[in-house]
């Protein structure tokens, strides 16, 4: 049980990082390409409270850690974005849903980079207490990465309504797009299918060990 409590306080920073970040890209980007709905909001923020979900943001989360499941999947609530706002609606929307793939890779190349910068740190350290304190850093760096690898590349499957399906219905051509984006009501089933199905293993689990290892080298099995 300790063990279970102690995993779960290492990764709920990078958890929580990776899913707010996430929606405070979408939100930022369409701010800029002149959506202000989630600004009015009060979602371009980093408080936790303004994004948490209880189902998405702890309730998952912590039934996939005790249940000791071989992935960890969260999410935070949805940033209000209203298409009609932007300047280009169709050209933006891609941005838009792109801005959290790419927020939480550059989130894993910030903790890649501080797993490499305690890797140099550790045999420098002679303070006890302070060299104790570095290996649950590490491993939350390494979280970190994991996290926000998994994270983005799952937002990028292209099934409505997660972030590659809407980069999808941007590049297809108006007529398709309308028909593609008519399956949304059903991507929830549709991604539990390929879940439960294990389809998605096949094509998912390998990017997201190629970008880890990446990211992490050969640390990622340290």
């Amino acid at each position: 049980m300790s063990e279970i409590i102690q995993q779960i306080s290492i990764m709920a920073i990078p958890l929580l990082l990776a899913v707010i970040l996430h929606e405070v890209a979408h939100g930022w980007v369409a701010y800029r390409l002149g959506d202000a709905t989630a600004k009015m909001a009060g979602r371009l923020t980093l408080n936790p409270l303004a994004h948490i979900d209880p189902i998405g943001s702890v309730l998952i989360p912590a039934l996939l850690i005790f249940s000791r499941a071989p992935f960890l999947f969260g999410y935070a609530k949805p940033v209000p974005v209203n298409y009609h706002y932007l300047r280009n609606p169709k050209r933006d929307m891609v941005w838009v849903a792109l801005s959290g793939v790419i927020a939480n890779f550059l989130l894993a190349l910030v903790f890649s980079l501080g797993n490499r910068a305690l890797l140099i740190l550790a045999p420098l350290v002679e303070n006890q207490l302070l060299g104790s304190l570095l290996h649950p850093l590490l491993l939350m760096c390494r979280y970190g990465v994991v996290i926000n690898v998994a994270l983005g590349i799952f937002n990028l499957i292209p099934i409505p309504p997660l972030d590659g399906g809407r980069v999808l219905a941007g590049l297809l051509p108006p007529g398709a797009a309308y028909q593609y984006s008519r399956i949304e009501p059903y991507g929830f089933f549709i991604l539990i299918g390929l879940l439960v199905t294990h389809v998605l293993d096949w094509f998912v689990s390998p990017l997201i060990y190629f970008f880890t290892r990446l990211f992490l080298g050969s640390t990622m099995f340290l």
